[in-house]
């Protein structure tokens, strides 16, 4: 198997088959794989730095490592891209800011280690943006439609898998930010239970929020990545003390009364156009016909996630940058110190009555779960495909108060990161004019596998999964 081409499109199963079977190197993978940065990056600009000569060496010692029957699991030999707000001793880690720039760790985080440590090839750091909360220059761009929304935070790493730059992607999430990218660019994003991937070496936004998690162009992947990731780690004070399964066995029982609640009331809000609440609606079907329940729910306290989440977020964000701020101001962007510094103003009683109102959504939350026995709820993961870049900032008709196109992205996506339950987004279908749409599965906390096997089950259903965007392969 020498064909460029054909090497990028395998998924991380089907590559490490392939190593595993003579029939190609991870220095094959790590060669094509550089090649495809070096042709999309002038488009795409997924990328922030590239260490090919370090790549090339891990792919080497790989190579020598699986030939010798030294097997470190799924991810040994496959180039992998991590955001750029993690810690990669060696490698630049500018987490989009000019306050960082030129900044080299002398440490891994503890996500990067474990890659290492599973014998991955870290092939580059992905772009972010500033601080993960604000733009992002020079701009990235999906390649489902260079002219719409990639996402974000970690938009490089969306960018990357869509655009066939990497076999497996780090992102970051404490709003959506891995979930709102894979929707966009047609990927498979899990967001673990709050504690189950360390943070240790990951630069914060909002360090009761943040998560880290894998993104993959497959479920399977998904799964392997996270089992790689997972587990607690002891430099993480928020580290979950809780064993890390095989996700990836049982994957394949089906969905066979499985009870998966809606709440349409909330997620196919008047907001959420035709076309998302049609691939939402389609799933649903699918999911029926294979055998699951759908139990339809109200759950009242979903309306609570905005102004909760975004208040202990904003309070967070200013305490970390605070005397950054002060100090260099001038080297953060207007628009990421304007969105940093609101905390400032937010009374501290407004944030212990945010944390209180956040243990009242969890319990609600557990509670509901326990109730109607629900193993997931689904959604869409966000209420529209992705809008055209110079409409970012224009209000739409038909979303209230002036709003803009991307306010509606965290309506969908907050719920989980404000409980801490696990949630994934997986391929569901297209727009009629080729853009992607995600849905979306919450779960029970720790239990990723099952969100999983819901999500394997219709991916052998339907093969969203496999469509590639032109715009990388005219």
């Amino acid at each position: 198997m020498t064909d460029s081409l054909a090497l990028i499109n395998l998924s991380i199963s089907e590559a490490a088959t392939a190593l595993r079977q003579g029939e190609t190197t991870s220095v094959a993978l790590t060669q094509a794989t550089l090649a495809r940065i070096k042709e999309t990056e002038p488009t795409v600009q997924a990328y922030a730095t590239v260490p090919a000569d370090l790549a090339l060496t891990a792919a080497e010692r790989a190579d020598r490592e699986i030939a010798a029957g030294r097997d470190r699991g799924p991810l040994h030999g496959i180039p992998i891209g991590v955001k750029d707000n993690c810690y990669t001793k060696g490698i630049l880690t500018e987490v989009g800011s000019k306050m960082l720039e030129g900044f080299v760790p002398d440490f891994d985080s503890t996500v990067v280690q474990k890659l290492y440590t599973a014998g991955a090839v870290l092939i580059g750091k992905t772009r972010c943006h500033e601080w993960s909360c604000g733009g992002s220059e020079p701009p990235t761009r999906t390649p489902w439609d260079l002219s719409r929304f990639p996402g974000g935070s970690s938009i490089g790493s969306g960018v990357a898998l869509a655009a066939r730059s990497a076999f497996g992607a780090i992102g970051t999430d404490t709003g959506g930010s891995i979930r709102i990218p894979a929707s966009i660019n047609n990927l498979v994003g899990m967001k673990a239970t709050y504690g189950r991937v360390s943070m240790y070496g990951v630069l914060p936004l909002a360090w009761s929020l943040d998560h880290v998690g894998p993104l993959t162009r497959t479920v399977r992947d998904n799964a392997l990545m996270l089992g790689a990731i997972a587990g607690h780690d002891p430099k993480d004070p928020n580290s979950a003390r809780v064993g890390v399964p095989d996700y990836a066995t049982g994957i394949e029982s089906g969905v066979r009364s499985m009870r998966i609640g809606i709440d349409r009331g909330y997620f196919l809000y008047p907001g959420v156009v035709d076309s998302v609440r049609s691939v939402t609606e389609t799933v649903i079907d699918e999911l029926t016909s294979m055998g699951a329940k759908i139990i339809e729910i109200s759950a009242p306290e979903l309306a609570l996630t905005r102004e909760t989440l975004l208040t202990i977020r904003m309070v967070e964000s200013a305490s970390y940058h605070r005397h950054q701020i002060r100090e260099k101001g001038h080297l953060y962007s207007p628009g990421t110190r304007a969105t940093l510094q609101m905390g400032e103003v937010i009374l501290a009683t407004q944030y212990v009555a945010a944390l209180r109102a956040r243990e009242r959504y969890r319990a609600a939350m557990n509670a509901l779960f326990r109730r109607e026995n629900l193993e997931a709820l689904i959604s869409p993961t966000i209420p529209l495909p992705t809008p055209l870049l110079p409409d970012l900032r224009k209000p739409r008709t038909d979303m209230n108060n002036g709003e803009t196109p991307t306010d509606g992205f965290i309506h969908h996506v907050y719920p989980a990161n404000l409980s801490g339950q696990p949630a994934i987004s997986a391929p569901g279908g297209f727009t009629s004019s080729g853009l992607p749409i995600g849905y979306q599965l919450m779960g029970r906390p720790f239990e990723e596998a099952t969100l999983y096997r819901i999500a394997y089950a219709y991916e052998q259903a339907q093969n969203w999964h496999e469509r590639r965007p032109l715009h990388v392969y005219d």
